[in-house]
């Protein structure tokens, strides 16, 4: 099976994501099962989209499956990446973390893009239910230290300290 879509096709998908606020969402989740309809059966970009329409509209437990479908049916590129954070972060808003975790980890090993900081953040976010607050914060402080105007070294170092254990007192 072809991963292609059409521009036409990814254009209207982008238009029904932009109307997202919009929509209620029963309504956003027919409109883009109809969308994901005109692809053909077990698409993983149609997976993924209808994957993202449910876990957007809080229905994380329907979100999964349809996730490992598109990871599993070969989905590439930005949305690949994009459906291994949302189905780390539903996992863990589901109640499991570790699995999340696992999923993120193993990602930041894999590649490194643009994407690379909201891995992070999820990662952080897994770290915080695992109990793991201060490696959660070094990551985050660690990530924000390449975005900042100046102190990035500082902060950079700053965040490695941050996940070293306490000295016992």
């Amino acid at each position: 099976m072809t991963l292609k879509t059409t521009a036409e096709w990814e254009r209207r998908c982008d238009a029904l994501w932009a109307a997202f606020q919009d929509c209620d969402a029963a309504e956003f989740r027919s409109k883009m099962k109809t969308l994901a309809d005109e692809l053909p059966e077990g698409h993983p970009v149609a997976l993924f989209e209808l994957a993202s329409a449910y876990d957007a509209t809080d229905l994380g437990e329907q979100a999964v499956l349809l996730y490992r479908q598109a990871l599993d049916g070969g989905l590439d590129g930005d949305r690949r990446r994009q459906a291994v954070i949302q189905l780390a972060s539903t996992l863990r808003a589901l109640g499991h973390p570790q699995a999340g975790a696992d999923m993120l980890l193993a990602e930041r090993e894999k590649t490194s893009d643009h994407l690379d900081d909201a891995v992070t953040a999820f990662l952080a976010l897994a770290f915080v239910d695992l109990g793991r607050e201060r490696e959660a914060a070094a990551l985050a402080l660690g990530a924000l230290s390449r975005h900042l105007p100046c102190y990035n070294i500082s902060l950079a170092n700053y965040a490695a300290a941050v996940s070293d254990p306490l000295p016992n007192s």
